[in-house]
């Protein structure tokens, strides 16, 4: 009966485990693993590692590259030259200078020749035979000959594709979305992407392009039913249908989420709600997005902190954070409930209320991952 209980019990923890998110942390030259309570789950030891993904994080032994689960076992022992972490169950490793595929198991795949060897990403990789770019699935079969070519990251199950200087959008199964006509194409989302056609800008909904008169730029929809668009030097908000919901008199604008959106009006940065009315005034010297819980990145001076969306500064402007790089603004601000800063060269995780997670500061700090 106590081997059972206790056989039950680890199973829990071990899935317990596993379900969390960890995050990569460097202290003293050496790399280990936080939960999102603060604690060590893996005690700094590595010399050099990349954040968990699937389970899985690739980690350097000597000189060599392998993976451990988060229980720091070895599931692939250290053998690779380099190695990249797992997607879509399979991982890029280098053997002998050159780049092959392993699953979670280290069994190589053979895949179709390729002069080049890409990352997986949503289920599909690229494959290269001279100028052209076609696609495979996990399991090695070829969705898309050598067709295009360009073909962009993959963005929620779609990517940009260029043949001969047009571009057009293809989902993960090599479905043409965006016909291969326009000079210059965003991400596609909401079932409609902003594109370029000669001098006009414009949308493309259900394969329609719909010009908008005087625009010179339109941002991504992202997950908002409206984007922000410009025009005579002005930013304001269309919908899907190419209509000015909220009349271009912004100098700046970035986009919607959780019913506001950061504006700029002479110099400085304040929000606006769906109607176009202005509910936190422009003070703050840049600000970015709102978050799932409710708060935005806001910029006093030269440091940054986080405002709710009654406008009250619930997090003093005494950090950095990251905002030049990424496809999402996930590492701009919190992440779950959680943001990442920096602070005289150290990198820590704020809570809502600004508390440092487990009062730690590191000299390197990820964003959290499976």
């Amino acid at each position: 009966m106590r081997k059972y209980l206790l056989l039950s019990f680890l199973t829990v923890f071990f899935e317990i485990l596993s379900a969390q998110k960890l995050a990569l942390v460097k202290t003293k030259n050496k790399i280990g693993f936080i939960g999102e309570n603060g604690q060590y789950l893996i005690e700094p030891q590595y010399s050099d590692a990349k954040d968990f993904s699937e389970g899985l994080a690739a980690i350097k032994k000597g000189n060599f590259w392998g993976f451990i689960n988060k229980e720091n076992q070895w599931v692939i022992e250290p053998q690779y030259s380099n190695a990249k972490k797992f997607n879509s169950g399979i991982a890029m490793v280098e053997i002998d200078k050159k780049w092959r595929y392993v699953n979670t198991k280290g069994e190589q795949q053979n895949y179709p020749l390729t002069d080049k060897v890409y990352d997986f990403n949503e289920g599909v990789a690229f494959i290269r035979k001279g100028d052209l770019v076609g696609l495979i699935d996990y399991n090695g079969n070829v969705l898309v000959e050598p067709t295009y070519h360009v073909i962009r990251t993959f963005i929620n199950g779609y990517a940009k594709v260029a043949l001969n200087k047009k571009w057009g959008v293809i989902d993960t199964k090599g479905n043409l979305i965006v016909n291969l006509e326009y000079d210059d194409v965003g991400e596609f989302n909401q079932d409609v992407v902003w594109v370029k056609k000669g001098a006009d800008f414009g949308i493309v909904s259900n394969n329609q392009f719909i010009a908008i008169e005087g625009v010179d730029f339109i941002g991504n929809f992202n997950s908002a039913s409206y984007t922000f668009a410009r025009k005579n030097h002005k930013f304001g908000f269309i919908n899907k249908k190419g209509e000015w919901i909220i009349t271009p008199i912004f100098s700046n604008a970035k986009s919607f989420s959780n019913g506001l959106a950061p504006i700029e009006d002479k110099g400085k940065w304040g929000f606006i709600n769906e109607q176009g009315e202005v509910v936190i005034q422009p003070k703050y010297n840049n600000a970015e997005v709102f978050s799932e819980i409710g708060l935005a990145p806001v910029k006093e001076g030269s440091k940054w902190g986080f405002v709710n969306k009654e406008g009250k500064l619930v997090i003093p402007a005494l950090y950095d954070i990251s905002v030049s790089f990424g496809f999402s603004q996930k590492d701009k601000g919190f992440n779950g409930k959680l943001a990442r800063v920096k602070k005289q060269g150290k990198w820590a995780f704020l809570d809502e209320n600004g508390n440092v997670l487990a009062d730690q500061w590191f000299d390197n700090a990820e964003l959290f991952n499976d």
